[in-house]
Protein backbone atom coordinates (compact mmCIF):
# COMPACT_ATOMS: atom_id res chain seq x y z
CA UNK A 1 0.00 0.00 0.00
CA UNK A 2 1.47 3.21 -0.89
CA UNK A 3 0.66 6.67 0.88
CA UNK A 4 -0.62 9.53 -1.40
CA UNK A 5 -2.36 13.33 -0.75
CA UNK A 6 -4.90 14.36 -2.68
CA UNK A 7 -5.67 18.00 -3.03
CA UNK A 8 -8.98 19.03 -5.30
CA UNK A 9 -10.79 22.22 -5.96
CA UNK A 10 -14.67 22.27 -6.77
CA UNK A 11 -16.78 24.91 -8.45
CA UNK A 12 -17.46 27.70 -5.82
CA UNK A 13 -21.37 28.08 -7.08
CA UNK A 14 -22.11 24.84 -4.94
CA UNK A 15 -23.94 24.97 -1.82
CA UNK A 16 -22.48 23.57 1.60
CA UNK A 17 -24.33 20.58 1.03
CA UNK A 18 -23.38 19.68 -2.42
CA UNK A 19 -19.29 20.22 -1.62
CA UNK A 20 -20.43 17.98 1.04
CA UNK A 21 -22.31 15.31 -0.79
CA UNK A 22 -19.29 15.69 -3.34
CA UNK A 23 -16.44 15.02 -0.80
CA UNK A 24 -18.17 12.34 0.77
CA UNK A 25 -18.70 10.62 -2.98
CA UNK A 26 -14.96 10.45 -3.29
CA UNK A 27 -14.33 9.42 0.62
CA UNK A 28 -16.66 6.46 -0.10
CA UNK A 29 -14.94 5.63 -3.63
CA UNK A 30 -11.81 5.23 -1.94
CA UNK A 31 -13.09 3.21 0.88
CA UNK A 32 -14.39 0.76 -1.13
CA UNK A 33 -10.97 -0.03 -2.62
CA UNK A 34 -9.51 -0.48 0.47
CA UNK A 35 -8.14 2.83 0.97
CA UNK A 36 -7.25 3.96 4.22
CA UNK A 37 -8.08 7.62 5.05
CA UNK A 38 -5.18 9.20 7.57
CA UNK A 39 -6.56 12.29 7.37
CA UNK A 40 -8.68 14.34 5.80
CA UNK A 41 -9.32 18.82 4.99
CA UNK A 42 -11.85 20.83 4.05
CA UNK A 43 -9.57 24.11 3.67
CA UNK A 44 -13.26 26.14 2.53
CA UNK A 45 -13.41 28.60 -0.23
CA UNK A 46 -10.22 29.97 -1.34
CA UNK A 47 -9.45 32.48 -3.89
CA UNK A 48 -7.27 31.16 -6.86
CA UNK A 49 -4.28 32.37 -8.17
CA UNK A 50 -5.73 32.53 -11.81
CA UNK A 51 -9.30 32.13 -12.81
CA UNK A 52 -10.39 28.49 -13.64
CA UNK A 53 -13.48 28.17 -15.98
CA UNK A 54 -14.44 32.21 -15.54
CA UNK A 55 -14.10 31.37 -11.80
CA UNK A 56 -11.98 33.40 -9.50
CA UNK A 57 -12.42 31.01 -6.37
CA UNK A 58 -13.68 27.63 -5.54
CA UNK A 59 -13.78 24.96 -2.38
CA UNK A 60 -10.01 23.44 -1.23
CA UNK A 61 -10.44 19.85 -0.07
CA UNK A 62 -7.47 17.25 1.15
CA UNK A 63 -7.52 13.48 1.23
CA UNK A 64 -4.46 11.65 2.30
CA UNK A 65 -4.73 7.69 2.39
CA UNK A 66 -3.05 4.81 1.74
CA UNK A 67 -4.19 2.68 -0.94
CA UNK A 68 -2.91 0.29 -3.48
CA UNK A 69 -1.38 1.90 -6.70
CA UNK A 70 -3.76 0.36 -9.14
CA UNK A 71 -6.48 3.13 -7.07
CA UNK A 72 -5.33 6.14 -8.62
CA UNK A 73 -6.38 5.78 -12.67
CA UNK A 74 -10.23 4.78 -11.23
CA UNK A 75 -10.08 7.57 -9.07
CA UNK A 76 -8.42 10.49 -11.23
CA UNK A 77 -10.92 9.43 -13.98
CA UNK A 78 -14.02 9.89 -11.58
CA UNK A 79 -12.33 13.41 -11.16
CA UNK A 80 -12.23 14.04 -14.73
CA UNK A 81 -16.13 13.17 -15.28
CA UNK A 82 -17.44 15.21 -12.49
CA UNK A 83 -19.03 18.69 -13.53
CA UNK A 84 -17.75 19.91 -9.88
CA UNK A 85 -14.25 19.37 -10.11
CA UNK A 86 -12.45 22.25 -11.71
CA UNK A 87 -8.59 20.33 -10.57
CA UNK A 88 -7.14 17.96 -8.84
CA UNK A 89 -3.63 16.45 -8.08
CA UNK A 90 -2.80 13.72 -6.83
CA UNK A 91 0.83 12.89 -5.55
CA UNK A 92 2.58 9.55 -3.75
CA UNK A 93 4.24 10.36 -0.90
CA UNK A 94 7.99 9.40 -0.08
CA UNK A 95 8.73 8.96 3.81
CA UNK A 96 10.05 12.79 4.30
CA UNK A 97 6.42 14.05 3.07
CA UNK A 98 5.01 11.52 5.16
CA UNK A 99 6.71 12.94 8.31
CA UNK A 100 5.89 16.32 7.22
CA UNK A 101 2.25 16.14 6.67
CA UNK A 102 2.20 14.07 10.34
CA UNK A 103 3.58 17.50 11.56
CA UNK A 104 0.96 19.50 9.81
CA UNK A 105 -1.72 17.45 11.26
CA UNK A 106 -0.58 17.74 14.75
CA UNK A 107 0.35 21.44 14.61
CA UNK A 108 -3.40 21.89 12.68
CA UNK A 109 -4.84 19.74 16.19
CA UNK A 110 -2.49 22.32 18.91
CA UNK A 111 -4.31 25.27 17.07
CA UNK A 112 -7.73 24.33 17.18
Amino acid sequence: MNHYETVFILNPVLSDEQVKETVKKYEDFLISKGAKMINKENWGLKKLAYPIQHKKSGFYNLFEFQVDGEVIEPLELLFRREERMMRYLTVKLDKHAVAWAEKRVKRNKEKA
